[in-house]
């Protein structure tokens, strides 16, 4: 039945008592959230970025400048990214999700799959690859082919960057800008990284390609991992520096305590190794070569977390965790579905 219209309700709907409040909410809605005459609606964009590359062209170097912090690893020696590092710039309406992924190299052994593994679910979830390649380092075509078989896999809008290119010869420049070109990239960046020199230019391109949508983060986040994942990195950071050959490859650090002890925060760190001998080498004569690993290590975290820090750094032996897919779970580094029942 409907309800009885009043004589001076015109020919106009009738509503019950609740249909009429929930049209006059609905009217109040709309029209708060029309935009006011003469105001611009301002439309944010987001996505995922991620930095694909060889070991050792500059990616972590890139992250941390276009993020503004120290959040990867950066040192002379090659493959010191074994997690995918997630840096954010929120910079007015455009937020910037990057994906540090490890250097692409061939698949030997479970530990080298699975960084490989890490890559393509970077490169799936992108809604940008930015493929660096270093002009001080020519690429043998085996190695180019490896990069070039995880860019068919993926559908992202492609960016070239040739790095370190206030180092590097012209030539050089020459043959990878036109490496990149020639793999359907329409837009090659000129940069250092370590200098910032064109920075804002490439900023301004990945903006333009960013999709459309809400920020994912809070506008002063810059990173998605947590404080401890930081920490751990930082001492393997310092072992990668300070320690040479197999031992910064063998070893791999995990936060077992973190908590605020007086005045100063206490940190205990494990360092896993392989073996023993890795272990007495890593420890030293009279415990030499540890003492002087958590000095420079706990003046990095110092520095990150801005309070002092007591270091408590244990070495144990883990045998053969780069060769067993549990032991890569537990310690962080994901593993390819095929090799998790081995």
């Amino acid at each position: 039945a409907e309800w009885p219209r009043r004589p001076d309700m015109g020919s106009g709907p009738s509503f019950s008592p609740l249909q009429l409040s929930t049209h006059l909410f609905a009217m109040t809605v709309e029209e708060s959230s029309a935009p006011l005459q003469g105001e611009e609606v301002s439309t944010t964009k987001c996505g995922y970025v991620a930095l694909l590359g060889a070991p050792n062209v500059g990616k972590s170097t890139l992250l941390n400048t276009l993020v503004g912090e120290e959040l990867s690893i950066v040192t002379a020696k090659a493959q010191t990214t074994w997690q995918r590092i997630t840096g954010i710039r929120t910079s007015g309406n455009h937020q910037m999700i990057f994906l540090d992924t490890p250097g692409i190299v061939a698949p030997v052994g479970l530990l080298h799959r699975s960084l490989l593994f890490s890559v393509r679910e970077a490169t799936r979830e992108a809604d940008i690859i930015v493929v660096i390649s270093d002009p001080l380092q020519s690429l043998v075509p085996r190695e180019r082919k490896r990069i070039e078989e995880v860019l068919e896999r993926a559908s992202a809008v492609r960016i070239g960057v040739v790095n370190k290119v206030d180092v590097a010869d012209f030539n050089a420049i020459r043959v990878e800008r036109q490496w990149l070109e020639d793999l359907c990239i329409p837009i090659v960046h000129l940069v250092s990284a370590r200098r910032g020199t064109g920075m804002e230019e490439l900023v301004r391109v990945l903006g333009e390609n960013l999709p459309t949508g809400p920020f994912l983060y809070p506008e002063d986040e810059v990173a998605s991992a947590p404080v401890r994942f930081f920490v751990a990195e930082m001492v393997r950071e310092a072992i990668f520096k300070q320690f040479h050959e197999e031992i910064p490859y063998a070893s791999i650090c995990r936060v077992e305590e973190f908590r605020d002890a007086g005045n100063r925060t206490y940190i205990q760190v494990t360092i896993y190794v392989e073996r023993a001998s890795q272990k007495r080498i890593l420890i030293g004569d009279q415990g030499q070569a540890i003492r002087s690993l958590g000095t420079s290590a706990r003046s990095r975290i110092e520095h990150f977390l801005d309070k002092p820090v007591y270091l408590d750094l244990w070495v144990k032996v883990l045998a053969g965790w780069r060769r067993k897919p549990e032991q890569l779970r537990r310690l962080g580094i994901p593993v390819p579905q095929e090799d998790r029942v081995r």
